[in-house]
């Protein structure tokens, strides 16, 4: 048994002094003491602890491209998610296993450093770049879970399935070739991979979008899921752009997230990944399922995507978590500060999204904490006996955060911006970043270093 102690703790009934919290060789938490002495033998913990928030949406390849697709088009303010696709594609192109590990586990390091403790990787690089599989078609997935466990960070995987190139089942074009595969060559992939899991390691499953797979592609996908494991979590992109919502109304009639709940079992295992173009009776419908809304504030605000309806989401109870997505930023914090701004910038109101007598920023958080942990399919998301411990210990002595306590804690640290709000981390009860700083950081560094001279020669 751990033993770790806490001046100050949000529990899950609000904040508590003098907290000791048992840690299992498991990783879980076996009991939470608040008011109890410190014992001799306890790590004392520098400052305010807080759950940590998993990360619920990741492509890690395209942490090495952020900032790469900001050049304006020729004709000004056309630029859109889908030219920056094409670079995407571009930039995907040359990308070796190699080079996905190294930019994962640098990826993965900052985003502990920046208060995440776990993270759902939406997989679907799955080939090589003539959409040839891998001799070990889990070589690319392996990569991501070993850059997982080399940084300490929880991951719950997600193979992708990718088939087609629009509703329907249009053909792919060129650039989709790397993520192409059939359901069993996609089990394939998720089969190694669960072979490759290192404890605190999941599979789940991850549909890339309706315009990529057939409704026939969908159901016999989580047919297949159920009969491996029917508690994995089910993950997929919809709704994001309106192209996308005028060209599923072509094909079907329905809006995209109304055909969904329509056609597929979703329930609390899934998470609808951005959902940003929703009409009423779709914000009802998701909050009903008991669904996570996936948001993705910065990458959605980056790729000019449209502002998801969160306050009317929020009324309904649905529940959301927030995911960094193309990592053009990598904390929490800054996805809820811009998640709340948006609201606000639209409704000319604030505080539009904190529970009423509550600090906003601090609802946000613990919303992310439980729905982060919900999409990722693990207990987790509360300091509570049964949960994974994950913890971030706050950085109080950070100019911003100097002289806070409680919900104004977490407040400064959503919207004053600190420097440096988070001082330690802990997953699965092992503390994996120190006074700011991970372990391995600066190998990290290098490797991420070599790949990118490697990519930038080629």
């Amino acid at each position: 048994m751990t033993l770790l102690f806490a001046p100050l703790a949000l529990l899950p009934n609000g904040w508590a002094e003098n907290v000791r919290i048992d840690v299992g060789a498991d990783g879980a938490i076996a009991a939470v003491a608040p008011g109890a002495p410190c014992p001799a033998d306890a790590l004392r913990l520098a400052g305010p602890v807080v759950p940590g928030v998993a990360d619920l949406h990741s492509h890690a390849f395209q942490r090495a491209m952020a900032g790469l697709a900001e050049r304006t088009g020729a004709v000004g303010g056309m630029d859109s998610f889908w030219n920056w696709r094409e670079t995407m594609y571009g930039f995907l192109a040359r990308l070796t296993p190699e080079d996905v590990g190294a930019i994962a586990e640098m990826l993965f390091v900052e985003l502990l450093e920046g208060g995440y403790t776990g993270i759902a990787e939406f997989h679907y690089l799955h080939h090589a770049p003539d959409g040839r599989p891998y001799p070990a078609r889990g070589e690319m997935a392996a990569r991501i879970l070993g850059a997982a466990a080399d940084a300490g960070l929880g991951i719950t995987l997600l193979p992708v399935l990718y088939a087609h190139g629009g509703f329907g089942g249009e053909p792919p074009t060129p650039g989709q070739a790397r993520f192409l595969n059939d359901v069993d060559g996609l089990f394939e992939i998720a089969t190694a991979a669960r072979a490759a899991c290192a404890p605190g390691q999941r599979v789940g499953l991850a549909l890339h979008s309706l315009r990529a797979v057939t409704p026939k592609e969908l159901s016999t996908a989580v047919a297949a899921l159920d009969a491996v494991d029917a508690s994995a979590p089910i993950h997929i992109h919809v709704a994001e752009q309106t192209a996308e919502v005028d060209a599923c109304l072509a094909w079907s009639g329905r809006r995209p997230v109304a055909w969904l709940l329509d056609n597929a079992p979703v329930d609390r295992r899934w998470c609808l990944i951005h959902a940003t173009h929703l009409d009423a009776d779709e914000v009802a419908g998701i909050a009903a399922s008991g669904a996570v809304a996936g948001l993705c504030p910065t990458t959605e605000a980056n790729l000019g995507d449209g502002l998801f309806p969160a306050e009317a989401f929020l009324a309904a109870g649905g529940a959301f978590g927030v995911g960094s997505d193309s990592h053009v930023t990598l904390s929490p914090f800054d996805e809820l500060r811009v998640l709340e701004y948006g609201q606000r910038l639209t409704t000319r109101r604030r505080g539009v999204l904190g529970a009423p007598g509550s600090g906003c920023g601090a609802d946000l958080y613990r919303r992310a904490a439980a729905g982060g942990a919900q999409a990722l399919g693990v207990a987790g998301g509360a300091i509570a006996a049964g949960m994974r411990c994950d913890l971030v210990v706050l950085d109080d002595d950070d100019s911003k955060l100097i002289g806070r306590s409680g919900d104004a804690l977490l407040d400064a640290a959503v919207f004053a911006t600190p420097n440096r709000a988070v001082r330690d981390v802990f997953v699965g009860g092992n503390r994996v970043v120190t006074e700011g700083r991970h372990p391995r950081a600066d190998a990290a560094r290098a490797a991420y270093r070599a790949a990118l001279k490697r990519l930038s020669e080629a």
